[in-house]
């Protein structure tokens, strides 16, 4: 088995930053043992948001910022390596997945782009690298998302204990881990995403940090059932959705129907958006013993205080208590992605993204060790 030292690169679809994370992985545990994170410059994340949100770009465009995305990526997997005294040598891989800007799995033609030249990440930093990991799975008729339901299994599945795990990124999705049970997996809708978007468009703010501004509003029911009529909530799993359908576009469509609010009114209902899709999906599968959540949002207290008092009775807690750093968690099972692929071993489960079969994810880019 190729056991050892890996490192995970994620930007998710909040585009708030690269994680960064050295793990010790085998056959039988993930060993965290560092982080690194660093933003995105302003002028690279604003040319990213343009393609999310369709605006058109030449292929110029698209192959400068390629580029760029993997020259950062690679720069902070060197400072990661830098900051722990380790060399290329040390390290059995990256698993990178890449900064989506584009996710269309239920076209005619379904298809996942997700940009930062992983040959140049190799290339840089001297270390195999594997990435594009969605293509894969939707080759067999699958989502291509969510990919990290599969980790949680692997490192949070209890033999008694029902358990969820919520990552409210950008988008937010569920994985549900129950004894006895095939593990299911889905996107709710959103989490972040259209929070940091609309406090972008009126305060030029990159996120509303603790919540602080939409608790100065409060939730327009009108809006609110406004927007949970997009068909989009009704449809069954496997489902998986991001930026290109959820965005500011979408939301001033909503908001067209309620000229004249209070901006702080829309945050606080974009909120009550996020809470009441996430408690909905928690409460049609019978509820759980317990909800661990991750990422950006579970450090969002009014998100959080919304989310324990739609669901009353449920044990609700970070994933830093079951031992999993909220903020790694993506970055992580990417690293555990990068092990599987490297070993031969499947990384998708059908039953979360409705492939036909499990199968390797991922292309693998080897570095180029000198022979001298």
């Amino acid at each position: 088995m190729n056991s050892g030292r890996y490192i995970g690169v994620m930007s998710g679809t909040s585009l708030d930053g690269v994680d960064v994370v050295l793990a010790v992985i085998d056959e039988n545990r993930v060993a965290q043992q560092a982080r690194y994170c660093c933003p995105i410059p302003a002028d690279l994340r604003q040319q990213v948001l343009a393609i999310c949100q369709g605006q058109s770009l030449t292929l110029s465009q698209l192959g400068r910022i390629d580029h760029q995305l993997g020259r950062l990526f690679a720069e902070a997997v060197l400072m990661l390596l830098s900051q722990q005294q380790l060399t290329a040598q040390d390290v059995v891989a990256i698993g990178c997945h890449g900064q989506t800007v584009w996710h269309e799995p239920d076209s005619e033609t379904p298809h996942s782009m997700q940009i930062g030249d992983n040959n140049l990440i190799a290339a840089l930093t001297g270390i195999t690298v594997v990435g594009d990991f969605r293509r894969r799975d939707m080759a067999l008729g699958g989502q291509g998302a969510p990919l990290v339901p599969a980790f949680h299994q692997a490192v949070l599945m209890h033999p008694h204990e029902r358990r969820m795990i919520l990552n409210i990124g950008g988008i937010a999705n569920l994985s549900l881990l129950f004894p006895g049970h095939t593990v299911m997996g889905y996107d709710t809708g959103p989490g972040n995403i259209l929070l940091d978007a609309w406090i972008w468009s009126q305060q030029g703010k990159t996120l509303d940090k603790d919540g602080a501004w939409a608790a100065q509003g409060h939730v327009l029911l009108p809006l609110l059932q406004q927007m949970l009529s997009d068909p989009w909530f009704a449809l069954p799993p496997p489902k998986s959705t991001g930026r290109e359908y959820f965005n500011l576009s979408w939301l001033k469509e909503h908001l067209r129907l309620f000229p004249g609010v209070r901006p702080e009114h829309v945050q606080a209902t974009l909120i009550e958006l996020s809470v009441t899709t996430i408690a909905e999906q928690v409460r049609l599968n019978g509820g759980c013993d317990r909800l661990l959540v991750c990422g950006g949002g579970s450090r969002n207290p009014l998100l959080m205080a919304r989310l324990v008092s739609a669901l009353t009775g449920t044990e609700i807690a970070s994933t830093d208590e079951a031992g999993i750093n909220g903020d790694d968690m993506e970055a992580l099972a990417f690293s555990w992605l990068a092990w599987r692929t490297l070993n031969s071993l499947p990384g998708n489960l059908p039953s979360v993204t409705g492939a036909r079969e499990a199968t390797v994810l991922g292309a693998i880019y080897p570095a180029n060790y000198s022979t001298n």
